[in-house]
């Protein structure tokens, strides 16, 4: 199946479901973690770290932080040590005057890790953070265990072909890539975390409480220019070639590797639609699949304790 019948599946994935609030069993908006702190590449890095036993990281993207496991991470800290870094320029790390681009994140997260020194780690990974993560795993094969992730950069959707195989999501794409419009959406506007991720990501809108806490992190346009920067690092007709490449050779991990692996997945989902989870089924080795229910991107919003369990559950298992 071509990756445009795949985006025209999510139906506009990054549309509110209208599923009646009372269904959910949404978290606790309280972050009830102290952050420590690691000097990487000389800037801050901000970091949850919970539990003892072998380590679990978890992986944020854009424009969320570690805030976005807080629900998350109580349901494995019995068993495992937690870790949730936030990426440089986001939640409470640093936020230096950089470019943003896919390597300086890298160097930045993949740095946080290697001075944790970790070993027989699982991976969970969401948006970015899957190309962070897998990117790591590829980099560190003989400290990964196994990796779980949801609604992250993977195969089969991405990278995309063209804006025109992304259907309606191309023209919102393109405009955020186009210089002037793009700042005046993200960085003036602040349309990502209100819109994409308060409003349109989620199969019910954000409380006022939780969206004040993602948007605590970025209070002026300045603030902003990660979030600007990630979806003008989204492989789009071999645009940006860094990233391009990185996410094909993603393929090749992801259909080769066989450690144990874990996608919790939603319907109509945004980038991992059920057409893209019929086709890991059948591609990836070593993967056991969870459906959650209705959704759109931003899945532990509306899931966290189902995430959790999960989780503990397979990691019983593995």
């Amino acid at each position: 199946m071509k990756r445009r019948e795949f985006i025209a599946t999510t139906g506009l994935a990054l549309t509110a479901l209208g599923v009646p609030a009372q269904l959910w069993a949404k978290g606790d908006a309280d972050f009830p973690f102290e952050m420590k702190t690691q000097d990487i590449l000389g800037h801050k890095m901000a970091y949850v770290d919970e539990g003892t036993g072998d380590p679990i990281v978890f992986f944020h993207g854009n424009p969320t932080s570690s805030y976005l496991w807080r629900n998350v991470i109580p349901h494995v800290t019995d068993t495992h040590r937690a870790i949730a870094a936030d990426m440089i320029g986001m939640g409470n790390s640093d936020k230096p005057d950089l470019a943003y681009t896919y390597d300086d994140h890298a160097a930045h997260l993949h740095g946080l890790l290697d001075a944790l020194d970790l070993q027989n780690v699982t991976l969970v990974l969401h948006d970015w953070g899957g190309a962070l993560g897998f990117d790591w795993a590829m980099k560190n094969p003989d400290k990964v265990k196994a990796i779980a992730y949801m609604e992250t950069i993977a195969p089969p959707v991405l990278p995309f072909e063209s804006y025109d195989v992304m259907g309606p999501l191309g023209e919102i794409f393109k405009a955020w890539r186009t210089t002037g419009v793009g700042e005046k959406m993200i960085l003036e506007d602040n349309m990502f975390i209100n819109e994409m991720l308060g409003k349109q990501g989620v199969a019910t809108p954000l409380s006022d409480e939780v969206l004040a806490h993602y948007n605590s992190y970025y209070p002026d346009a300045a603030s902003r220019a990660p979030i600007l920067e990630w979806p003008r690092q989204v492989p789009i007709g071999g645009v940006p070639e860094r990233t391009t490449k990185l996410t094909l050779e993603i393929v090749d991990y992801l259909t080769t590797s066989e450690i144990p692996k874990l996608t919790f997945h939603v319907t109509p989902g945004a980038i991992a639609p059920p057409e893209a989870i019929a086709w890991m089924k059948a591609n990836v080795p070593n993967l056991e699949t969870l459906h959650l229910g209705p959704g759109a991107h931003f899945i532990q919003e509306d899931y966290p304790h189902e995430i959790g369990r999960g989780l503990a559950e397979w990691l019983q298992r593995v």
